[in-house]
């Protein structure tokens, strides 16, 4: 009997359990999701790596840190629509437009003639990657039973291991050969044919009754999340700004951004209670600290120690190995405890800073900040997907989009806010020359990690789990 999309019965909401992620009845969407997130890996990592060659190429040196943190910011807009249309009955549709918008953001930016241009085709990708996010996360909850949770999340970290393997080296020889424009352009291809994968069976995804309650669009909400990315891009383009300027602006959308992320948000989340807020927090901390570093690592690596972008590469693949293998390690031990994952994770991003810091100040080999950045990817890999377990559990299906795309949000405003204060002290540092500037941008993230230390047990709550509050 043919197990193609076609002939399984379709994916009907609180079915039981039907084996594994790879059993028949889920096979093709678990394939399906997975490639997309492997696409969606591969494209962050080469623009990590080959970020230097397109900055002096399209001499865009003073938008280099913009071009990751603008993406992230706007990407909060397309967490917060995501999490509302999912809301509201099925999220087919809501995957099917962020593709969309992924492919097109790839193909202004393969085909940009400016830095202008190509950070434009950035925010058109961010858009969708943000909703492309929040809808893989309700698609998880939605199809797969509790107990397949840790294994399919562990499944999205695994696919980050061949862009890990293969993904900087490719993304640094085809800039160094053909150019870095076919870095973009060769993906659409990919991201059309994991398309293929997943279209038949997302048709046989069936939305909830007709009768369910459905709730209204928030304009209001959405507006919240209009206000956040300007605040955060202002904070962004505040790195390039001089005298009082520079710092006035940052504090007051720091302020603005702080109000407006309020009612995208678990209550509290802010606070720090105990418990999802918690959990929220210390999503977007962990993901400051790690990707507000790593876009420095290659440009370090090449400005100040002469690597080439395909060898500079070796410390996200170290990384993303790193990642992957700590994440089929918590996802096959589920007894081991949230805090326990969480507190090792913290304990090794701390390593992981410390080293870059190193490295930089003391001019240390180079192997040594490859090695070091395994210790980061490890983190990481323990850390996120429990992180996304704990935030389901804690979740109804009335508010599993809503949490998800509070969880997307707090990861992108995390590193894009982690991202704007490295630049500051990239640019104030610069005067200094040599390393200190990559010194400054990885003492702020170093401090960032700090914080996340001393909040990591505050995930649990202490008496009884409770339901989640949320605006």
């Amino acid at each position: 009997m043919s197990d193609s999309p076609a002939d399984l019965p379709p994916l009907v909401l609180g079915e039981a359990p039907r084996g594994g992620v790879l059993s028949p009845h889920y096979r093709w969407i678990s394939i399906g999701m997975c490639a997309l997130i492997m696409l969606s890996a591969f494209e962050a990592l080469a623009v990590t790596t080959i970020m230097p060659t397109i900055s002096r190429e399209l001499d865009g040196a003073s938008l280099y840190a913009f071009a990751f943190a603008g993406p992230l910011a706007v990407s909060v807009v397309g967490m917060v629509l995501a999490g509302a249309w999912s809301d509201r009955g099925n999220p087919r549709n809501a995957l099917f437009a962020s593709v969309a918008l992924f492919v097109v953001g790839l193909l202004i930016a393969g085909l940009a003639p400016t830095m202008g241009v190509f950070v434009a085709g950035r925010l058109v990708h961010g858009l969708g990657g943000g909703a492309l996010t929040v809808a893989l996360y309700v698609i998880v909850a939605r199809v797969y039973p509790p107990v397949l949770h840790p294994r399919i999340l562990a499944g999205f970290a695994a696919a980050w291991v061949i862009p890990s393997l293969i993904g900087p080296l490719i993304a640094g020889i085809v800039a160094e050969s053909v150019g870095w424009r076919w870095v973009f352009l060769g993906v659409i291809a990919l991201v059309l044919l994991a398309m293929i994968m997943v279209v038949p069976v997302m048709r046989s995804m069936h939305s909830p009754a007709p009768g369910a309650d459905r709730p209204p669009w928030d304009a209001r909400r959405i507006g919240w999340a209009v206000l956040v990315a300007v605040a955060v891009l202002a904070i962004n383009l505040s790195a390039e700004a001089r005298g009082p300027v520079q710092w006035i602006i940052p504090v007051v959308a720091v302020v603005v951004a702080g109000f407006a992320l309020r009612p995208l948000l678990p209550v509290h989340t802010l606070r720090a209670e105990r418990g999802l807020p918690s959990v929220i927090l210390l999503r977007g901390l962990v993901a400051a600290t790690f990707f507000g570093t790593e876009v420095y690592i290659p440009y370090l690596l090449t400005s100040q120690f002469g690597l080439s972008p395909a060898i500079a590469g070796l410390a996200l693949t170290a990384a993303g190995l790193t990642w992957a293998t700590a994440s089929w390690v918590q996802g096959r031990f589920p007894g081991i405890s949230h805090l326990a994952t969480i507190r090792i994770g913290v304990g090794l991003m701390t390593i992981a800073i410390a080293v870059s810091l190193a490295t930089a100040v003391l001019a240390l080999d180079p192997v040594v900040q490859i090695v070091g950045w395994a210790f980061a990817g490890a983190g990481m890999g323990l850390m996120f997907p429990r992180l996304t377990v704990m935030t389901l559990e804690y979740s109804t299906i009335a508010d599993q989009g809503f949490n998800s795309s509070a969880l997307s949000i707090a990861d992108s405003i995390g590193s894009a806010v982690a991202l704007a204060a490295t630049a500051i002290a990239f640019a104030a540092l610069e005067p200094a020359g040599g390393a200190w500037p990559f010194a400054g941008a990885f003492a702020v993230t170093g401090a960032i990690c700090l914080v996340a230390l001393v909040l990591g047990g505050r995930v649990v709550q202490g008496r009884g789990r409770g339901a989640p509050r949320s605006h």
